[in-house]
């Protein structure tokens, strides 16, 4: 620190700067305003109530579906976005002629924003998969986003085209650091593309895992908008998140500080589980 010149502080000061004022600043201000009674008027100094917003969550039952919601969402959506990206990377990096003109297909879904890819999937899902269902005699297809349990799955679905080409990205740059020659002699040997894809590449894009997952996990608590374009949160508020259920706490019912403390909450939930899986596969890499 003491070799540092005046010119790299001079340099970073801006960095630091930002973060402190768009993240540590914000993030001191929320929890403050978790503990009071703010309503979102400037002009008024909020009472400071202590622990009743906290207390208060125990028995919301609109925020806890939307917490256990949230929780089976994001455990489908990193399993299947993870096992599909890999697969996508598997296809890529294999000796196909189409090989790059595939990565950019697969990798253009990212591109797209929130709000835009939400309504196309609504349009799918509740036009051409309508239209499907009536043809083909199928009413499960018809109605699609007005059940919980296929508003549930179609919530997936579009987190998974959307995601699932940027996490390939991630596993191509470690699969094509696989040592070819080490792949070779297994096959010299007598080893079968399974075999080698478990004893060997496996175990040597274990990192990528570690970074897929924390990415994709993180990401699939915080998601907002494909849930505000898809469904609404409904039907009967059975599809809403919990980045939903505090925008609408905090700006359409005006409680501030509640909002606040479900986000402190959030927050710490969402730590909790991605610092436990960080901790974990990196002892699986070490393992392997």
């Amino acid at each position: 620190m003491k070799t540092k010149s005046f010119a790299f502080w001079l340099f970073l000061l801006p960095v630091l700067v930002a973060l402190l004022m768009v993240i540590i600043v914000p993030f001191l201000y929320g929890i403050y305003y978790s503990f009071t009674n703010w309503n979102g008027d400037t002009s008024q100094v909020p009472d400071f109530i202590g622990f009743d917003n906290y207390i208060n969550l125990l028995s919301d039952d609109t925020f806890k579906n939307a917490l256990w919601f949230t929780f089976k969402y994001s455990i489908a959506a990193v399993f299947i976005i993870n096992i599909i990206g890999l697969g996508l990377a598997l296809l890529v990096t294999s000796r196909i002629k189409s090989r790059n003109f595939l990565r950019t297909i697969f990798f253009m879904p990212n591109l797209i924003g929130g709000l835009i890819l939400g309504f196309i999937w609504q349009f799918i899902f509740t036009k051409v998969f309508a239209s499907i269902g009536e043809a083909i005699g199928s009413e499960w297809m018809q109605g699609w986003l007005s059940d919980t349990t296929t508003g549930f799955w179609g919530m997936v679905i579009l987190s998974t085209w959307q995601m699932a080409g940027y996490i390939m990205i991630i596993y191509i740059a470690y699969l094509e650091n696989v040592p070819a020659d080490l792949l070779e002699a297994a096959e010299i040997d007598g080893a079968n593309a399974w075999q080698r894809f478990k004893n060997i590449t496996f175990p040597l894009v274990a990192p990528a895992f570690t970074v897929s997952m924390f990415l994709t996990l993180s990401g699939a608590f915080k998601i907002y908008d494909q849930n505000l374009s898809l469904t609404n949160g409904g039907p009967g508020n059975s599809t809403k998140m919990v980045a939903m259920d505090i925008v609408d706490t905090a700006f359409k019912m005006n409680l501030m500080g509640s909002a606040q403390a479900k986000a402190v909450i959030f927050f710490l939930i969402v730590t909790a589980i991605s610092l436990i899986q960080v901790y974990y596969n990196k002892k699986r890499e070490v393992e392997m």
